[in-house]
């Protein structure tokens, strides 16, 4: 496959002119960090190779069973490669990258530190036995326990977000003695049987057992409150009296953890307001609850801080993590556990465990992941581009476009929730739609696509979830195509209709 690309060049002045921040981390004095040439590649000229394409579409719908379809009403497109922001198909298409594919791209596609640390580790050893020890494993550990906050100290991998959700929900009950656990609607934990159970939408309703020992309460929404609030005080306050409710409703001593995304992501990127999360652990204290912070998808630089909870300050008992731990180069992910839980199995052995538990592989792509991130600024660059470029543009777009009933988000992390009327705020595609239902934003992916770029979506949403180290020219390029993209949304609203 040939392709023109800029080169990646090695930066040697990567680090000057940096100051060290409270957290460790490292930025530039003022406006944007900078993110080096190395990880901005430019958008690439892919030859065409349709035969190819072909022959790969050919084998996958012959022998491939794909997650969360239909198989007969899907066409995965083959891709070819990926470089920085952009990733390219075989008919010679490439696209910006506005979903950073699961949302756990965060350094970008082959990146060259993390690609070659990934060959370094292959060329010394592959594989090892979890009940040994490695230098990427422990390293891994030392570096993701550091960016944590309070006395989260010990960190158990696991292969992704699923099963690090699965660990935190065991250790919490085991260390606890109690059985249930407390998540939220709107929320996705993953797609085991105890993830699937906890997660909060309409993809557990065909596998909820209802025996799973879980109860789920609403969390903060001030867009569509199902509090009645009119403001984002008043729906705090309301939340967390509707979550004490909940608890004292079902018994505060058969309640082992309250489980919560930090910043919910599939289900909408939904901000919570200042002092709920700091009112949940105040919540879960006075009853003697553990708390669990699913990071899977915020963590590691997305919402502008190493770790979500970092905006306010909270300290939970578990934290889950994946995707931007490596970026999804190497399946990864896993549980950072406090000092008190971990006290718990000093003298008592942990049920459970996982044969590909701190794979070299992915714990030195995690090292890299993590050096790349700090010595190139890009959680300081994530964090001033959602301030500087995605946030305003994205609410200019906004003014623009009758189907926009809110923008919100922050870093990386965005969101436009689509209307038909902004009055009203009906939603422009109902909740668990049909695909006929989801007619206007399956229009506008096709028109961003068509164009060049490739974002994300969920019901009435596009979101809005580049890599961190974007560059404002490419976040400028993506913003210009999902404007004109949006009037396809326009036309199903009671303004655009009339």
């Amino acid at each position: 496959m040939e392709f023109s690309v800029v080169e990646p060049t090695v930066t040697e002045n990567i680090t000057e002119n940096i100051t060290e921040t409270r957290t460790g981390t490292r930025t530039a004095p003022g406006g944007d960090p900078g993110i080096p040439p190395a990880a901005r590649p430019g958008r690439p000229d892919p030859k065409p190779d349709p035969e190819r394409a072909a022959a790969i579409r050919r084998r996958d719908r012959a022998h491939v069973f794909h997650a969360w379809a239909a198989q007969k009403h899907i066409d995965p497109l083959p891709v070819a490669g990926g470089a920085g922001s952009y990733f390219w198909d075989y008919e010679g298409n490439s696209y910006l990258d506005f979903s950073s594919q699961f949302v756990n791209l965060n350094i970008g596609h082959a990146h060259p530190r993390v690609v070659a640390a990934v060959r370094d580790q292959a060329e010394r050893l592959c594989t090892i036995a979890p009940h040994f020890t490695t230098e990427p494993r422990a390293e891994a550990a030392r570096l993701i326990a550091g960016l944590a906050p309070g006395d989260l100290n010990r960190v158990f991998f696991t292969n992704g977000g699923t099963e690090a959700n699965e660990h935190a929900v065991r250790m919490a009950r085991t260390a606890t003695g109690r059985p249930k656990i407390l998540s939220a609607y709107r929320s996705y934990h993953g797609a085991t049987a105890t993830a699937l159970n906890l997660t909060g939408d309409p993809r557990r309703w065909s596998a909820d057992s209802g025996s799973a020992g879980v109860t789920h309460f609403f969390g903060p929404y001030p867009y569509r409150s199902a509090f009645h609030a009119d403001s984002p005080e008043q729906e705090c306050e309301r939340a967390l009296a509707h979550l004490d409710l909940t608890i004292r409703m079902e018994g505060p001593a058969t309640i082992a953890a309250v489980l919560l995304e930090t910043v919910i992501g599939t289900g909408g990127v939904l901000v919570p307001p200042d002092g709920y999360l700091a009112g949940v652990r105040r919540i879960c204290d006075e009853y003697g609850i553990l708390m669990i912070t699913d990071e899977v998808m915020v963590g590691f630089g997305r919402t502008g801080e190493w770790f979500a909870v970092g905006h306010w300050d909270v300290v939970p008992d578990l934290l889950t993590f994946a995707k931007g731990v490596n970026s999804g180069y190497v399946p990864l992910g896993g549980v950072v556990v406090s000092d008190r839980v971990a006290a718990v199995f000093d003298h008592r052995p942990y049920p459970g465990g996982l044969t590909y538990s701190g794979h070299p592989l992915g714990c030195a792509a995690a090292v890299a992941t993590i050096g790349a991130m700090r010595d190139e600024g890009m959680v300081e660059h994530a964090a001033w581009l959602g301030e500087q470029v995605l946030g305003p543009g994205l609410r200019d777009i906004a003014a623009r476009h009758p189907a926009v009933g809110e923008v919100r988000g922050l870093g990386v992390f965005w969101a436009l929730e689509l209307v038909k009327d902004r009055g009203t705020r009906e939603m422009l595609v109902p909740y668990a739609a049909s695909p006929a239902e989801s007619t206007p934003v399956t229009e506008v992916m096709a028109a961003c696509r068509k164009a060049g770029l490739w974002p994300f979506a969920n019901y009435n949403r596009i979101h809005v979830v580049p890599p961190c180290n974007l560059s404002a020219a490419e976040a400028a390029e993506g913003l210009a195509i999902l404007d004109g993209a949006l009037t396809a949304a326009d036309a199903y609203t009671t303004e655009g209709a009339s």
